[in-house]
Parts: C-alpha cells; sequence; structure tokens
C-alpha cells in the first residue's frame, strides 16, 4: 500500500510549519551542524540553490543574527526577504553571479558555502543521481571562485553507484571529505550530504566555469587508483537518537500526546546540544515512542 499525502507530510515538515521555517530542511543542516560544527568562526556564508529559503533562515538566526556576519543567498528563483541576508536572483553556472556574491563581501572569500539544490527527481535513480551530481559540481565550481582557504562545503548528493567519481573530484580540492544523513532525512532516500572541509585547491589551479571539474589535468597522480576503490568517503549519520525519525507517523498532535502519556517521557532542553536549543522547539529532541503509538514505515 503506498503512502497517503498526509503520511508525507512527515513529523519535521510539521514542526517546520509550527516553528515558522520556510521548509523542514532546516532541520537538517542543524543536525549536520550538531555533528561537524559548521557555523564555528564563520562571518560569511553563502547558499546556493536557496529558495525557499530553510537553510537560509539558519543561516541568517546563526551568522547573519550577530551583526557583523554577512550571508548571500542565491536561486533563480525570488525569496522573501531574510534579516541580514542579501539575496542574488541569478544562476549558479554563471562567472557574474560569483563575482557578484564576492562583491558583496567587499572583496573577501566565503568562509562557508552550503548548497541544498536538487532537480525535480524523475524515479529513473541513474537520471537522478548524473543531475544531481552536475548540480554540486557547479555548485563546487562556484564554491571555488569563493571559498576561502581551509573553508568548508556543504551540498546535497545523491548516493549511488556511481557516486565515487563525485567523491573523488571533491577530494582534489578538500582536505577532508564525510558522506553525512541527518536522522531528518528520510532512510528510504537516496539523499545524503557531502561535508567538505579545509578547502585547499591543487597548486596552479585557476577556477574557470568555462571548462569540467572532473578532467584531473592539474593533478596526474590522483587516478593511480581505478574502479570503486578510487575513493573510499567515511559515512556517518547526524542527529541525536531521541530525535524524531522521520520514516516513522506520529500523533497530529505532538504536545497534546505528551500531555496525555502517549509518548514515554519529553526529554528538557539540557538533553538537547546548546547549540540549536535556542532555535528548537524542546518537542523536537523526541523520546522514545511507544510501538503501539507509531506506525513505521517498511
Amino acid at each position: 500500500m503506498g503512502r497517503t499525502s498526509e503520511d508525507k507530510q512527515d513529523v519535521y515538515h510539521r514542526l517546520a510549519k509550527e516553528n515558522g521555517w520556510r521548509a523542514h530542511s532546516a532541520f537538517k543542516l542543524l543536525q549536520l551542524d550538531e555533528e561537524f560544527h559548521l557555523f564555528q568562526g564563520v562571518m560569511r556564508a553563502v547558499d546556493l540553490c536557496a529558495a525557499p529559503g530553510g537553510w537560509t533562515q539558519v543561516l541568517s538566526q546563526k551568522i547573519g543574527g550577530q551583526g557583523s556576519g554577512h550571508v548571500v543567498a542565491v536561486d533563480l528563483q525570488a525569496m522573501a526577504p531574510l534579516p541580514g541576508v542579501v539575496q542574488i536572483q541569478g544562476d549558479i553556472a554563471q562567472l557574474s553571479t560569483a563575482k557578484e556574491i564576492v562583491q558583496h563581501f567587499e572583496g573577501c572569500p566565503a568562509d562557508l558555502v552550503v548548497c541544498d539544490g536538487a532537480p525535480d527527481v524523475t524515479g529513473l535513480h541513474d537520471v537522478d543521481e548524473y543531475m544531481q551530481s552536475q548540480l554540486l559540481l557547479a555548485a563546487l565550481n562556484i564554491a571555488t571562485h569563493v571559498l576561502k582557504p581551509g573553508g568548508c562545503f556543504v551540498a546535497k548528493i545523491f548516493r549511488g553507484r556511481d557516486v565515487t567519481l563525485v567523491y573523488s573530484q571533491l577530494r582534489v580540492f578538500f582536505s577532508s571529505v564525510i558522506c553525512a544523513k541527518p536522522r531528518s532525512s528520510r532512510n528510504a532516500s537516496i539523499e545524503a550530504f557531502a561535508v567538505c572541509k579545509g578547502y585547499d585547491p591543487p597548486e596552479g589551479f585557476l577556477p574557470d566555469l568555462t571548462k569540467p571539474l572532473l578532467d584531473h589535468s592539474y593533478d596526474p597522480d590522483f587516478n593511480q587508483l581505478d574502479g570503486p576503490t578510487r575513493v573510499i568517503v567515511p559515512f556517518v549519520t547526524c542527529g541525536i537518537q531521541s530525535a524524531y525519525d522521520s520514516d516513522c507517523s506520529y500523533p497530529q498532535d505532538l504536545e497534546d500526546a505528551l500531555k496525555k502519556g502517549r509518548l514515554t517521557k519529553k526529554i528538557c532542553p539540557q538533553d538537547y546540544p546548546i547549540s540549536t536549543v535556542a532555535t528548537l522547539p524542546p518537542s523536537l529532541a523526541a523520546p522514545q515512542v511507544e510501538d503501539s503509538e507509531m506506525n513505521c514505515s517498511p
């Protein structure tokens, strides 16, 4: 039996609506930050493929809200304004967009570049994986124009049989590459996130949007390994174990369920990382749910 439209509005969709987030993807970035401390020391950040603005909202609170921080959001679509955020309506595959981003930072490079963009999926995994990898490479290409040495790059990736080719490209530019799966991302989805730290381009590399990134012409020793063993990237899950499971169905009124005892207990703020307790409702760190009170999708 297929999932109903009500089932598809999972607990993170509902929490996003209840707490004013533009998209439930905001929880994904917050859980990635819990694991990797993405915002530590970050003063300038770029959100590529930003619409509808879930990740931009997080950046606005974590960085733009500091007063001296700057956030630039880029998308082909216009978005409602956010405090501390400069919006650019443009194509991330265009050099003019990269120049405009740097211009807003007064010539200074960015500390963090994120991209949660994805194409319209077809259901054909090979096609979807290819389209997503091309979007990621476009984001990576613009990141090479705006990211400072040692900076961080986070982008959505679809895992598949050819994903190691993308990992190998990322390893050319970053000292650390990890594939991460937030708890707010459904287990059934091939979606994950490449978390790349320590931007360190090869010696002599000059960013150029007119050339493909996958030729490896600037590092002849990198291709000594062939096949699926070329790059082995660690895979981690993000989010505390007591957080809501995006693949499960929960009562419509979570607070009412807590009051009636249908959930076993309520996690206190001190049980949740201090970095997010100011922006997430206490109910996000939900306790274990009795088997009789929830129905998990297979």
